[in-house]
């Protein structure tokens, strides 16, 4: 996964919009953050719940992990992009959009993404 390929999923999501904060990127959907790249861009953060999160995680040997403190008990996850596979992030990002959009838009996306 590049960061390229990082960016083009998160903005595929419905609504989404680039911002910025802390001097690199995030994807925003109805002013919330559900995902970041980190400054470098050589890994990323998706805003998942705490399940979610233990699901993409699994045995924990990959390029997923917990993001530090209480941030990564609440299900915000850090990808390793160099190391992730892209169907995986695709589904994490999917779940992270979920996870903030409003309500309506995720029923009116039909549950899809």
């Amino acid at each position: 996964m590049t960061p390229a390929a990082f960016r083009k999923l998160a903005l595929a999501q419905p609504q989404a919009v680039e911002g910025s904060h802390m001097g690199h990127a995030d994807f925003r959907v109805g002013g919330k953050i559900f995902a970041s790249l980190g400054p470098d861009e050589d890994w990323a953060m998706v805003k998942l719940s705490p399940d979610d999160q233990a699901d993409l995680i699994g045995e924990g040997t990959g390029p997923y992990r917990p993001a530090s403190g209480a941030w990564g008990v609440q299900g915000c996850t850090i990808i390793t992009l160099r190391r992730a596979g892209e169907a995986k992030v695709r589904r994490a990002v999917a779940a992270a959009w979920r996870n903030v959009a409003p309500k309506r838009l995720v029923k009116d996306a039909g549950g899809r993404k």
